[in-house]
């Protein structure tokens, strides 16, 4: 429907219209779906978020390698107590990150948003955000509509997998996501949706995929918590009227260059990074993964 990003946004603002909005036109003429079908998946899909971003926050899990399971917990113990540096919403939404990482660690049931390993980042956002602004489900939707379209962006023009781009495009592409969406769900112009999506992806290009004894445990897990702060900054920059010199396309087109010239041993293989360290050599050797 569009070539660019710019048509994309054109189109949006010449019709008065959010990105939310476009991308459910998008869907329903592409597939002859209704909105009513389309909305009904998308609650399914909601629903299966909520349940794995809220798992964790309340008990102790085990995942397959042993490496996490209590996070979560820890984290929303420690919220709790007002003694956090990060503020209350920030470290809710990180909990609920690091609780659907336990999940899918665990063998679970989880939305690839866009990947399992970067799972937690949307669901992490959308249920912090709605409970801070008691958004309506409605609007919720648009935005997880909004977010499938930059996702989408980026699978074409550069990649979601680890093994080919590196955790920029695994969860790079889930925080660029995450801030489109909020952007769209509070109300941003069609421009600012694609500005919070690029901030999203440069401040997180270049991040290697190192996953230590080869499972997607640990750093995954760290980084899904840390990849909904980098959505809510980027948002309240795009919010804020900060703009990015450099368009969201050729910002993909740039992440998808790096994770090219990415060697690798740095493309969840396993063979660089914190995988290859003393300790992390050791905890593959003790779970007898050759």
């Amino acid at each position: 429907m569009f070539d660019n990003t710019c048509e994309f946004i054109d189109y949006c603002i010449k019709n008065n219209k959010s990105v939310g909005l476009v991308s459910l036109e998008k869907e329903m003429s592409k597939n002859n779906l209704s909105k009513e079908v389309i909305f009904d998946n998308l609650k399914s899909v909601l629903k299966v978020m909520k349940e794995s971003s809220h798992e964790g926050l309340d008990k102790d899990m085990s995942s397959m390698g042993g490496l996490i399971g209590t996070e979560a917990k820890l984290l929303e113990e420690y919220r709790k107590t007002q003694k956090s540096l990060s503020g209350d919403f920030i470290l809710s939404a990180a909990a609920k990150a690091l609780s659907t990482s336990q999940v899918n660690a665990c063998m679970g049931r989880i939305v690839a948003a866009p990947t399992a390993g970067a799972a937690g980042i949307m669901p992490a956002m959308i249920f912090s955000i709605r409970e801070k602004y008691d958004l309506t489900e409605e609007q919720i939707l648009y935005g997880m509509l909004a977010s499938g379209s930059i996702g989408k962006i980026i699978a074409t023009k550069a990649s979601i997998s680890g093994a080919e781009g590196g955790c920029q495009a695994e969860c790079g592409s889930a925080a660029a996501m995450a801030a489109g969406a909020l952007v769209d769900m509070l109300g941003g112009s069609p421009d600012q949706v694609f500005h919070a999506a690029s901030f999203a992806l440069i401040n997180i290009m270049g991040l290697i995929c190192d996953p230590v004894a080869g499972l997607v445990e640990y750093p995954c897990n760290i980084r899904n918590a840390s990849g909904v702060y980098n959505a809510y900054l980027s948002a309240d920059m795009a919010l804020a009227g900060i703009k990015s010199p450099i368009p969201f396309d050729q910002v993909v087109e740039s992440m998808n260059q790096v994770g090219n010239l990415m060697h690798t041993s740095l493309k969840e293989t396993a063979l660089g990074g914190l995988a290859t360290t003393e300790a992390g050599i050791k905890i593959k050797k003790d779970l007898g993964i050759k």
